[in-house]
């Protein structure tokens, strides 16, 4: 009778030594392992790409790097995961990574369907088309019996059917499991066209043997919000998640920079006090320091320098931040206040 009841209270250890660990939060996971774990994509220029000795840089990088400035007050605690368009969603599920961080658009079915909670918009895009220079092509109303060349697991497919359908176009499409795949076929010429949020468009014509062959056309076909993925039933993650955003953009909003968030810290402005911990116990309240404000603006920047720094008219993209201005500025980012 001995053995069989240790063997059961053995089980039963285990069980809830398992039930302890599911139990973790995702902050606990993250200060365990000590780094948080984001999800970023195979290489977009401006966005999250990897240099020759692995060091990775872009705009939904600088955001992962804010998120471990916030925990760890130290922006470099960060590991990234490449991830395809078809793999980054089931990699989020299955508790791969801690934040998917990676052009990838809010959408119902996503936010509803697959157990995964979208954050906030980091930035606004749409879809478009990209050209050889030589099809003469200038709209892309002009596109009717055009092959059309798509990367899989993407909202692009459908966007670009309903485009073609609402402007009674004809459609062929070639559809690929990698976006790089999908660039070479279009350069290869086994395609008229290459679509994609237009971000990419920019980014990936830069990957282009000759991108002064290549055209994006004016329209953009869809509404593209963009921003960082949470799995669902984690509401403390969540709101770190989407305040670490809100912090950013309320920093540009206020003037707090990289370069005078210390100095910033003795300003009389209620608005700025509690930005930057100075007042109020907010970052306490998401399981954070009083100072997770400050740590995230003085080690990574607002949200305006890291769109410059990634994006703005001083890199190779050249580009304008449009809808992706401060809403004082007629753009639509705008931060819930920190009170």
């Amino acid at each position: 009778m001995l053995k069989p009841l240790l063997a059961l209270l053995a089980t039963l250890s285990l069980m809830g030594a398992a039930s302890t660990a599911d139990a973790q939060t995702t902050l606990q996971k993250i200060r365990e392992r000590g780094a948080v774990r984001c999800g970023a994509s195979q290489g977009v220029a401006g966005f999250s790409i990897p240099d020759d000795k692995g060091v990775w840089s872009g705009f939904d990088i600088d955001f992962c790097r804010a998120l471990a400035a916030a925990i760890f007050d130290d922006p470099d605690k960060t590991q990234f995961v490449p991830l395809s368009s078809k793999d980054r969603l089931t990699a989020l599920q299955a508790g791969e990574i801690d934040v998917l961080s990676r052009t990838t658009s809010w959408t119902l079915q996503r936010d509803v369907a697959l157990g995964l909670n979208f954050t906030a918009v980091a930035y606004y895009d749409g879809q478009g088309f990209m050209v050889r220079k030589s099809l003469g092509v200038k709209s892309a109303k002009e596109l009717d019996g055009a092959t059309v060349c798509i990367s899989q697991g993407t909202t692009n497919e459908l966007n670009a059917a309903d485009f073609f359908r609402k402007n009674k176009m004809k459609l062929e499409v070639v559809t690929f499991q990698e976006v790089v795949e999908t660039v070479k076929a279009f350069e290869a010429g086994r395609c008229d066209v290459y679509t994609t949020d237009s971000s990419a468009l920019f980014a990936n014509r830069l990957k282009l043997a000759k991108p002064d062959d290549y055209l994006v056309l004016p329209e953009v076909i869809s509404k593209e919000p963009l921003g960082p993925w949470v799995r669902q039933g984690d509401d403390q993650w969540f709101d770190i998640v989407r305040w670490t955003l809100f912090v950013l953009v309320g920093a540009e909003e206020l003037g707090v920079t990289r370069g005078n968030a210390d100095a910033m810290r003795e300003s009389d402005t209620p608005e700025v006090r509690r930005l930057l911990g100075v007042e109020g116990n907010f970052g306490e309240a998401l399981g954070l320091t009083r100072d997770w404000g400050h740590r995230i603006i003085r080690r990574v920047g607002n949200y305006g320098e890291i769109f410059e720094r990634n994006l703005g008219k001083g890199t190779r993209l050249a580009i304008p931040r449009g809808y992706n201005e401060l809403w004082t500025r007629g753009g639509l980012q705008y931060a819930p206040p920190v009170r």
